[in-house]
């Protein structure tokens, strides 16, 4: 029996090589038109005689990106898989170059592929930033823990900004360089007067999701605003919109607050989730935080001419690829990057959103159905497909 599996084995071998190759054939039909040509027009193949061409470096860059190898084992499976033989410092060399035509790939996959948001949000006066952060675990014995912060800006999906700290620096806007017209977008993590003064003082404007007590909230004179009473008085698909202040030193930072009730079946979630997660911290649950958990509120600094249903949907902006940053946050925590230099950093963050959007393009071509399994290139629909409708259902902390 032992002789009979290992001839079933050896004999089956072949054919796993050929599926894997069928497998890569069907992933490029995805990939947007052009895409090889532009890895020359944007720089990723100038200049190299060690990629044959854009198929080859692409393969390579996903063995790192994907698999999350590290620069020496992606080229050691290069080599044995005969694709190309070169070392770790040539490969990264060809991943800091490659950095902007990942980023295009990425950001062609989202216009065809995925649901976009109201053109009215992107025309605005704002370049909106997307300010988040990740842990990065090496794996192996040796392995080291790091916390990545990043800004990727909306709709380009351009990285203009990566730190490399250790898992104990935590998250705050304050890491960031702002400019006049900046809208930094983030979630609760960033809701601090610190990080958001920062960004006031910088001439930027700020979206923060908030829970009720990481921000205190004053009214114009100084006195408690009480947030709690105000969400509930929002019923059906009411939007709250409440000036507030933020005092920060000797100074009231003017804002508002913005807020939408969620359905029963998202409260019911939210609920479960605050229950579990205070219940592994061994915490008691303020009924308070329960009831509030029932509602999405937001700070922002925009000012009032922005209706606050323009506000949420900003918010969703971040939203627009929520699905594609969860799976990118769950990409980027397990993989190998290089901490000392910014440009492979960066490179390394355009090829993570790549392989997040190319996860979720599967998906939603899973659920357009091709009986024969992949796109005819030609015939590509550019209609979308939404992957989350609901402003109620798409927040990623329910």
């Amino acid at each position: 029996m032992i002789v009979i599996n290992y001839v079933w084995e050896v004999a089956m071998e072949p054919l796993r090589l050929l599926d894997q190759e069928h497998d890569w054939q069907y992933l490029l039909t995805f990939l947007p038109n052009g895409w090889q040509q532009k890895a020359k027009e944007l720089g990723a193949l100038l200049r190299s005689r060690n990629f044959p061409n854009a198929e080859v470096l692409l393969r390579i860059l996903l063995i790192h990106l994907a698999d999350g190898c590290s620069l020496r084992e992606t080229v050691i499976r290069a080599k044995r898989g005969n694709l190309v033989s070169v070392t770790d410092v040539a490969l990264l060399k060809r991943l800091k170059s490659s950095g902007e035509w990942l980023r295009w790939m990425a950001e062609e996959l989202m216009r065809t592929w995925i649901e976009r948001q109201p053109s009215s949000i992107f025309a605005s006066l704002h370049n909106i930033r997307i300010i988040d952060g990740s842990n990065i675990q090496e794996p192996g014995s040796t392995g080291s823990n790091w916390r990545l912060h990043y800004s990727i800006c909306l709709p380009s999906l351009r990285c203009d900004e990566v730190y490399v700290t250790s898992p104990k620096v935590g998250e705050s806007f304050k890491r960031f360089n702002v400019k006049h017209g900046d809208l930094f977008l983030g979630d609760r993590g960033y809701a601090q007067r610190p990080g958001i003064f920062h960004v006031i003082n910088g001439g930027g404007e700020v979206l923060v999701r908030l829970n009720l007590t990481n921000v205190p909230l004053v009214k114009s004179d100084g006195t408690p605003f009480p947030l709690l009473e105000h969400l509930r008085s929002l019923e059906g698909t009411k939007i709250g919109d409440w000036e507030v202040w933020v005092p920060f030193d000797s100074r009231l930072i003017p804002g508002r607050i913005c807020a939408i009730k969620k359905n029963k079946e998202a409260t019911e979630k939210a609920h479960k989730k605050a229950l579990r997660e205070n219940g592994r911290k061994g915490a008691k649950v303020k009924p308070e935080t329960i009831e509030s958990a029932g509602y999405i509120f937001v700070f922002t600094t925009l000012k009032s001419d922005i209706r606050p249903s323009t506000i949420l949907e900003m918010y969703r902006g971040r939203w627009q690829v929520e699905l594609v940053f969860k799976r990118l946050k769950s990409i980027i925590g397990i993989g190998h990057l290089k901490k000392t230099d910014v440009e492979a950093s960066k490179a390394w963050i355009h090829g993570k959103l790549l392989v997040a959007f190319l996860l979720e393009t599967l998906i939603v071509a899973g659920e357009r159905f091709f009986p024969w399994g992949y796109p005819i290139k030609e015939n590509v629909s550019q209609e979308t497909m939404c992957l989350e409708g609901n402003i109620i259902y798409a927040s990623p902390s329910q």
